[in-house]
Order: structure tokens, then C-alpha cells, then sequence
């Protein structure tokens, strides 16, 4: 079968043109290496990685025992999971139409050395257009709500619901904590990472723009949209952090579909955002000031 037909025929995002991502394929021209990101060998051994990835880190990762007689004694092998022969090894449970065969020379043909397999694989989990990732497509119904529903509040919690799910309930969030812990003195891994958040980021700004600008709503003078993304964002990723660390600490309550994650919006719009049509111009700064020591804007300003 041609090779172009297996890669149209490959499940998303394994059929999409890969050349942008792998930055690290073992080819001298251009030319060679947009064929060999988009070679169905190759996606062959991203499949397998990944599925590493997924079965290491999370969620509900494989646990080995060290110890028969203790429960806490378990290998926590790091990045060892993707060795070459592990890899190649997966390679051949890969399902159709995704090639079987693979072996140690033909993964060493593809990336000259092991590390820049790990970069590029790395940058293929980390890529925005993975399926794991937290795509505002799938908070379509919530954010029609927080742009015209009749319970804003209600919008918000189930947002911060949705956005913490995605990130525990998958392994991406997982990849970028490990990702990110390795990122110092890695400039490869380092320059994923800062493609991976703009690429987040850049939708989300456009969206609470066009949130607040629906609902009459602006930033305190003092704040930009960018920093009041990396303050959600932030915020989310803190909650996450802290679910995954301690399930029981009571921050995701399935049951009734609300998280310490919606709360923390809440506290975040409260201080941070105002009526446009208000004539309430302090800074986040005055505002606090004014609220500790219940002195008027103008005191505020005299004092400092």
C-alpha cells in the first residue's frame, strides 16, 4: 500500500502533516526530513511513545512492584520506559493501520541519537493540536452560557470543572509536569514548552476578550489580558497539581461537578474585573488598599 494512503488512513493526530513538530529527524535537506515526519514508520514509533507515555505517567498508570511484602515499594523508572528496545518493542502491538514493524537500527536511522527521539516525542505530546489537549471546541456549550446564559456564576463553576477534568483525566497534563521539571539547561525541551503554552494561550486570550466585552465587563487599569490568562491559567494548573498530588483533599467533588478550580475564578473575575460602564478605575493595588484600611482612591493616591 502506499505510504501516502497508510498516512491519510491513520487515526488524528497521526494523520495531520507532522513536519512542523519533529524538529530533530535524522536528514540533511528540508526536503528529506518533511518525508520522514510524514512517514508512516515514523508515526509508527510516536504511536508507541505515546502509548508509553499514557501507561507510565497517567492516568491510572501501570505501578511495578519492587517488593512483594510492601505496597509503597514500586520502580519509579523516570524516562527509562522509553528506551529503544521498549519502544520498538511497542511498536509491534501498534493497531491498524499502523506499521508493526519495527526495530533499534531503523529507530536509530530515523533520529540520530535517542535524546532527539525523546525531543520530538515530547514536542508531538506537547503539541497543541493533540487531542489531549484542553480545546475550546469541547467547552463550546459552556462559554455560549458565559456569553448569554441567564446563571453566570453557574457557567463559571462548570468551566472550572471541564478545565480541571481535562488536565487530571488525561496524560497530557501529567507529560507537562514531568516535561517541565527536565526543562532546565534544555534548550530543545525549553523551546517546546514555550511553543506549547503560546499555542494554548493565544485561543484563551481571544475568548475572555470576547467574554468579558459580551457581559460589559473590562480589567482593572494595571492588568492585560495576557497576564489575567497566566493568572487562570496558573490557577488552573495549581488545582491540578494539587488533585493529582492528594485525590482525597476534596478539590474535585465529581458528584456534584464543582472544584476549587471554579471557585478560584470567581476570585480571580471579583478582583480583577469591573463594569465597564462604572466609574471605578482603581488598580488591582488601590483596590486592595482601599479595602484593608477603607480609605477612598484619592487618600490612597496622596499616600503613595
Amino acid at each position: 500500500m502506499d505510504e501516502r494512503t497508510v498516512k491519510h488512513r491513520l487515526p488524528y493526530p497521526y494523520d495531520q502533516d507532522l513536519s512542523g513538530v519533529l524538529r530533530r529527524l535524522n536528514r540533511r535537506t528540508p526536503a528529506s526530513r518533511d518525508r520522514l515526519a510524514n512517514d508512516p514508520v515514523t508515526a509508527a514509533y510516536l504511536a508507541a511513545g505515546m502509548r508509553l507515555i499514557g501507561r507510565h505517567l497517567g492516568p491510572c498508570a501501570v505501578r511495578t512492584s519492587a517488593d512483594p511484602e510492601d505496597v509503597n515499594a514500586i520502580d519509579r523508572p523516570l524516562l527509562a520506559f522509553l528506551s529503544q528496545r521498549a519502544v520498538v518493542a511497542e511498536v509491534g502491538t501498534n493497531p491498524d493501520p499502523f506499521p508493526r514493524m519495527g526495530s533499534v537500527s531503523t529507530l536509530r536511522s530515523t533520529w540520530g541519537c535517542h535524546s532527539d527521539f525523546i525531543s520530538d516525542l515530547l514536542r508531538f505530546g506537547l503539541w497543541s493540536s493533540h487531542p489531549s489537549h484542553c480545546d475550546a471546541a469541547e467547552a463550546a456549550d459552556i462559554l455560549e452560557r458565559l456569553l448569554e446564559g441567564p446563571d453566570y456564576v453557574e457557567a463559571l463553576h462548570r468551566l472550572g470543572f471541564w478545565n480541571i477534568l481535562t488536565l487530571v483525566d488525561r496524560p497530557r497534563f501529567r507529560l507537562e509536569l514531568f516535561v517541565t521539571a527536565a526543562a532546565e539547561g534544555d534548550e530543545v525541551i525549553q523551546k517546546a514548552m514555550a511553543e506549547n503554552f503560546r499555542e494554548i494561550k493565544e485561543p484563551w486570550t481571544e475568548i475572555c476578550e470576547d467574554l468579558m466585552r459580551a457581559r460589559g465587563l473590562r480589567l482593572r487599569p494595571g492588568l492585560t489580558i495576557d497576564e489575567f490568562v497566566d493568572l487562570i491559567s496558573a490557577m488552573m494548573e495549581g488545582t491540578a497539581l494539587r488533585a493529582l498530588a492528594d485525590p482525597r483533599a476534596g478539590v474535585i467533588d465529581r458528584a456534584a461537578q464543582r472544584t476549587l478550580a471554579g471557585t478560584g475564578l470567581l476570585a480571580l473575575i471579583r478582583g480583577c474585573v469591573v463594569r465597564d460602564d462604572r466609574s471605578d478605575d482603581r488598580s488591582l493595588e488601590e483596590a486592595v488598599h482601599a479595602m484593608v484600611y477603607d480609605l477612598p482612591a484619592s487618600l490612597y493616591e496622596a499616600a503613595y
